[in-house]
This record gives C-alpha cells, structure tokens and sequence, in this order.
C-alpha cells in the first residue's frame, strides 16, 4: 500500500496475530507481511524473523509502543519465580 513504511519485525506468528487483533480494535491502519516461503520452507523466518507489520507514518511510533507493551508483558511472564 502506498504510504505505508515498516514499522516493527515480527517475532512469530502469535505475536502477529496478537498485534493484528489490538490494532483492528483501535482501528488503526496497518499490514502485516509474513516471511514465509513455501518454496524456502520458512527459512527467512528462522533468518529475519515472522515478518513485519507496516502502516502510515504517523501511526509507527504508536505501533512500536503497542508491540514493546506486548513484549515487556510476555517477558514478565515467562520469568520463573525465585
């Protein structure tokens, strides 16, 4: 789409689906690409990651911010306890 520059690289596919869900409830416009290639088996993704998500430019800074508030969230919880 034209207008739309990358934003954040994916980690994987929940994180994706998960970023997908929060932006569609905000509304705010966006595109996610997978790395995927069935003719390379998912060997980028292994390389560059899931994939990326791209939209206009006045909304990256607050999708990098949606996807770091994810990522502290998903870390705090894999942190075993003492």
């Amino acid at each position: 789409m034209e207008g739309y520059i990358k934003a954040a690289t994916l980690d994987n596919q929940f994180e994706a689906q998960l970023l997908e869900s929060i932006l569609r409830e905000q509304e705010i416009p966006h595109l996610m690409r997978s790395y995927y290639d069935t003719a390379f088996d998912g060997l980028f993704q292994t390389q560059k990651g899931w994939g990326h998500v791209s939209a206009p430019r006045e909304y990256v800074e607050e999708i990098v911010e949606i996807l770091s508030d994810l990522r502290r969230k998903r870390d705090r919880e894999n942190v075993e306890p003492e």
